[in-house]
């Protein structure tokens, strides 16, 4: 029989149920056993595709071509599984399946009610996940809040579950904070407590207690909780800030959280190898080099939006075995007249990022202009490919005034242009070039150099492609095209060969890395800004008097 866990969070939203769940099955990896995890939330959207990235934070992509939130990242790469469309449960995709069936006639004439109909669809989606992933462990972490009302179907099924699989096969964590008030930072677990009292009123009461605070918890504070909530003192959890995310799933080994799992859940004790992890969390907190990476996007003021670029360089800096600084830079703040050496002095390397509609965009054309000038490193992503193009062909070709069909009508040269399969497409939702798609990269280019391979998978979120019109401008005037699809027909990846590092890909690199397996287009930008930082300190000694 598999087991299933179900994480829900209590008192504030973004209290770090992702992490939790992302560290519970890294706790079962390292031991041997398959784990699908999954994201239950609540929001009336059928998926994340649609949703304003300052509001949502970014839209995580699967190699199937969903369009998820962000937690399903941290899955990935705490966990190193690949999640696929059904590891994300929405009540828009509950709903439209349920209206769905019952115009079809399957209920029978029968009254459609949230119990059994919309209940059911929600533990048949769970139940199938397991199925298709052959799991020994689901883990569901369900979105919001306890006390949010439009989450109570969903705690309302996996109530249900406990019945249908018997408590020997399902388990509940609970997410909470506590607080520290007063001059006296003194710590409070009085909204712990009417957490778990909600979400025992609803007919769940919690299995384990992980307690979110930034300073250790009094052996006294620990009987407390476990007296007013129910919960035996050894699965009350201290989840303390750490230096690096990375640190989570050590801390919850070293407080037996993983062994009391498995008593619980009847399950096979088996011996943990965390040595690979022990290594690469050791190399984050105490790392030999520095550099500092400037990052150009149009939604850099909320930290979300971005979370997988953030965690692929932080990913990188560990076989480079250097601290990566990300100096966030929002595009519009580099068409204010300020001369693009000021704004990014100081940085070791240039990235832009992906976005979308022309707020901002002349601003990552001039960071690319002065990144490929002065010989800084440089890699585009998605939109940061079409900028490098649209830069490249007004500065390097000629072709003043050319842009992209997303931004302009009119262009007298649409270097960028919409995908021939996007023209009758009317409907926003999950209509992009969505999901994993092959690449054959070229050989003896950059890119062949850092993936090491001639034949490549990434994943996709994006209607304008490189107009097939210019490319041979582009490349006589010294842009090659690096990457394309299998029948040539699309231009994935571009680069410079006498720069010392530019690359750009259409693709979204960020998806596919893992603390453990960094990508390799990641890895060579922060090995290239490694370098120019120790280079451009060594002219700093030879400038400076003796």
């Amino acid at each position: 029989m598999a087991k299933f866990i179900f994480v829900t969070g209590g008192v504030v939203s973004s209290i770090g149920k992702g992490i939790t769940t992302a560290s519970l099955g890294r706790l079962l990896r390292n031991r041997g056993y398959t784990v699908a995890p999954m994201k239950l939330d609540p929001y009336i959207n059928v998926d994340a595709g649609t949703m304003n990235p300052y509001q949502h934070g970014e839209v995580f992509v699967t190699d199937d071509g969903a369009e998820t939130d962000l937690d399903l990242g941290h899955y990935e790469r705490f966990m190193d599984v690949s999640c696929s469309a059904n590891s994300s449960v929405t009540t828009g995709k509950v709903y439209s399946a349920v209206i769905a069936a019952e115009r079809h006639g399957d209920y029978l004439g029968g009254t459609v009610q949230v119990i059994p109909h919309v209940t059911n669809e929600i533990k048949n989606r769970i139940l199938s996940v397991q199925k298709e992933q052959e799991a020994d462990v689901v883990i569901a972490e369900i979105g919001g809040t306890v006390g949010d009302i439009e989450s109570l179907p969903f705690l309302e099924a996996i109530r249900q579950m406990r019945t249908d699989l018997g408590p020997e096969n399902t388990l509940y964590v609970h997410v909470t904070l506590i607080p520290t008030v007063g001059p006296w930072g003194e710590v409070k677990t009085k909204p712990t407590q009417h957490s778990v009292e909600r979400l025992r009123a609803i007919g769940i009461a919690p299995d384990v207690l992980v307690c979110r605070t930034d300073v250790p918890l009094p052996r006294d504070v620990v009987e407390k909780i476990s007296l007013f909530c129910g919960v035996p003192p050894h699965a009350v959890v201290e989840s303390k800030t750490v230096p690096t995310i990375y640190e989570v799933p050590l801390t919850y080994e070293e407080a037996g959280l993983a062994d009391f799992l498995l008593k619980r859940l009847q399950m096979e004790e088996r011996p943990a190898g965390w040595a690979e992890w022990e290594k690469l969390v050791h190399t984050l907190k105490s790392p030999t080099n520095s550099c500092r990476i400037a990052v150009v996007g149009k939604y850099t003021s909320n930290g979300d939006a971005y979370k997988s670029i953030a965690e692929a360089l932080i990913h990188a800096g560990i076989p480079n075995d250097s601290r990566v600084e990300i100096q966030w830079i929002e595009s519009d703040s580099m068409e204010n007249n300020i001369p693009p050496e000021v704004i990014l002095d100081g940085a070791d390397a240039l990235v832009v990022a992906p976005g979308f509609g022309g707020r901002g965009i002349e601003g990552k054309i001039e960071a690319i202009r002065y990144a490929r000038e002065k010989g800084l490193p440089f890699l585009g992503i998605c939109l940061g490919l079409q900028m490098a193009v649209i830069e490249f062909a007004r500065n390097a070709c000629g072709l003043v005034g050319a842009n992209s069909e997303e931004m302009t009508e009119d262009a007298p040269y649409p270097v960028i242009h919409l995908l021939p399969e996007q023209k009758h497409v009317t409907e926003k939702g999950a209509t992009m070039r969505l999901g994993s798609y092959p690449c054959n990269v070229v050989h003896g280019t950059l890119a062949e150099k850092l993936y090491d391979a001639t034949r490549i998978e990434e994943r996709h979120r994006h209607r304008y492609e490189v107009n097939n019109d210019y490319r041979e401008q582009l490349q006589e005037a010294g842009m090659i095209v690096s990457g394309v699809s299998p029948d040539y027909r699309l231009v994935e990846m571009i680069e410079i060969p006498i720069h010392p590092f530019f690359i750009a890909t259409q693709a979204h690199p960020e998806f596919k890395s893992r603390p453990n397996r960094p990508h390799p287009l990641f890895t060579g930008i922060v090995g290239a800004a490694v370098e120019y930082s120790k280079k451009k300190a060594e002219e700093a000694k030879t400038l400076s008097p003796a």
